[in-house]
């Protein structure tokens, strides 16, 4: 497998699977760009090397086939202005429209097809779906890592028609490369941070990190399950009850692995879901019965924050309260500063998860962290030790 930068475009139509499933306001305008944005390198690259970009992704998630409302022509005046120059575009990604417009697709041009889930064989992984797509292109580039963990025709089985000429994009190559370093390659001391609201859609991130950290943080809604396994009073918060004797289980594997499980001490509670809510501060363990935990205390705070200042590697998926509520982010916040000032002292950061990338560019801080996934389930089925089909289809796996 060749690296991309050693391929040479010259002369190459690049079929560059992209993940450009950004959310759209009513009037169907952009309002996260950061998807988009991470691929520009990769098809700057191909462009200046002399080849020519042809793009494809989905957008949303369709019902029965086209609407107008998901149709990739709304990222195009985006992309125009980002390249400075006329995008093309398909309106079918397969066809006689997208077959005559590629092959007369000149070097330097960038052609985008129209959304891939427009067709239920994009998700069904159909291998037909997958030939029609791959005709269009002499190269394939797979710069989506939010969509590397799924098994479809344009992510996975697309590659098998590239034997010789597939490859990562410069996105991918990033993602990968931040990740294995933190999984299998952490300088010590390694702290995860785990936050958001559910124990279940974290668990085997859990039970996967209890063997390699130094020290597992647990806040957000999911800390209360933990506490009440050990037998603390969290009043209305939130609590997943058929999982606590699981959360038992955890407490115990970390202290046979050696790994520190350092849990809240205090909560900001309310009572209420409410932004304007009655709040007190408390004991983590002692949560009034008519109220419930929405944020970390400034005990946890710098608790935490003493643990992140001396690590040298820290994955943070998660925030650690509503952090969407104003009087409910300053936990979230300050765990955010804590890791920027312990990458500036020379820790290697890395952020992954949609709450925590939406943290981590509310707080505008994303530029001081060392890497910010764009891929939150490809992240975190990563961490669980799963082989992701978009990556194995590349490499060969």
């Amino acid at each position: 497998m060749k690296s991309f930068k050693e391929y040479d475009f010259k002369g190459k139509k690049a079929l560059i699977r992209v993940d450009y499933n950004v959310p759209l306001d009513d009037n169907q305008k952009i309002t996260d760009t950061n998807r988009i944005d991470a691929t520009i390198p990769t098809i700057r690259e191909v462009l200046d090397k002399g080849g020519a970009a042809i793009l494809m992704s989905h957008l949303g998630r369709p019902k029965k086939g086209p609407e107008s409302k998901l149709s990739l022509s709304h990222v195009i005046s985006y992309l125009e202005k980002m390249f400075s120059t006329t995008i093309l575009f398909a309106d079918d990604c397969i066809g006689d429209l997208a077959r005559n417009m590629t092959a007369e697709l000149k070097p330097g041009q960038i052609l985008l097809l129209e959304n891939l889930r427009f067709y239920k064989e994009e998700e069904a992984g159909d291998a037909d779906f997958a030939k029609k797509l791959a005709d269009l292109g002499d190269v394939y580039v797979n710069d989506a890592f939010g969509t590397a963990h799924r098994e479809h025709a344009s992510t996975a089985v697309i590659a098998r028609y590239f034997p010789n000429d597939k490859l990562f994009g410069l996105l991918m190559e990033a993602e990968i490369s931040s990740l294995k370093k933190v999984v299998y390659g952490a300088e010590r001391p390694f702290t995860a941070v785990l936050g958001g609201a559910k124990v279940s859609s974290k668990l085997k991130v859990i039970e996967n990190l209890i063997g390699k950290v130094d020290n597992l943080i647990i806040g957000g809604g999911m800390m209360f399950t933990f506490i009440k396994a050990m037998g603390g009073n969290i009043g209305g918060s939130m609590v997943e009850n058929d999982l606590l004797e699981v959360a038992k289980n955890i407490i115990d594997g970390a202290n046979s692995f050696g790994a520190k499980l350092i849990l809240p001490v205090d909560v900001i509670a309310a009572d209420d879901f409410a932004n304007d809510a009655k709040r007190i501060e408390c004991s983590v363990g002692e949560i009034p019965s008519d109220y419930m935990g929405l944020d970390i205390g400034m005990k946890s705070c710098k608790l935490f924050e003493e643990v992140l200042m001396n690590s040298k590697t820290i994955l943070w998926n998660g925030p650690m309260g509503v952090f969407e509520m104003p009087n409910f982010k300053h936990g979230t916040k300050y765990i955010a500063t804590a890791v920027t000032n312990a990458t500036q002292k020379g820790a290697f950061s890395l952020i992954g998860g949609g709450d925590s990338v939406a943290a981590i560019n509310k707080f505008k801080m994303a530029d001081k962290v060392s890497y910010v996934s764009t891929g939150g389930g490809a992240m975190l089925e990563y961490i669980e030790g799963k082989i992701l089909p978009g990556v194995a289809a590349i490499e060969g796996k």
